[in-house]
């Protein structure tokens, strides 16, 4: 039998609230299950727990989840979404959203832009100026 990796996300008696946000965020999304302790959800297929652990515990930028986008249209949906209701900006493309969790929306073809012989040097410092990123300004910096 194959064994799972997935991570268990520490919440201040949250877990739930933050569950049902992240499954409006991301469309192919589900609670698995659910009790006072544990919420156990997927989002886009990949397996979450949501732990309601007290406030010992805080998140911070040490882990974060990337997005990957094909389009602006997904950069500036994921941004928007995620930054709602108290998420803060970041720089690079990172956000910590509503909860505390650290996210980086970046476009698919970021390795690509990055490590172009030409561009690759203008691309990055185009990214090092930005909050979120426009894949545009990253094509054509």
């Amino acid at each position: 039998m194959k064994k799972q990796i997935y991570p268990c996300l520490w919440f201040d008696g949250k877990a739930k609230e933050a569950a049902e946000f992240y499954c409006s965020v991301f469309r192919d999304s589900k609670i698995t299950t659910d009790s006072p302790l544990v919420v156990m959800f997927e989002l886009n297929g990949q397996k979450f727990m949501g732990l309601n652990g007290g406030p010992k515990f805080r998140f911070d930028e040490a882990i974060s989840f990337v997005v990957n986008c094909d389009t602006q249209e997904e950069i500036d949906y994921y941004w928007e979404k995620l930054t709602s209701n108290g998420g803060k900006e970041s720089m690079c493309g990172w956000l910590k959203d509503q909860y505390g969790v650290s996210w980086q929306i970046v476009p698919s073809m970021m390795g690509e832009l990055i490590n172009h012989p030409e561009k690759g040097p203008r691309a990055m410092q185009a990214l090092m100026g930005m909050r979120k990123l426009d894949i545009e300004k990253l094509k054509n910096p």
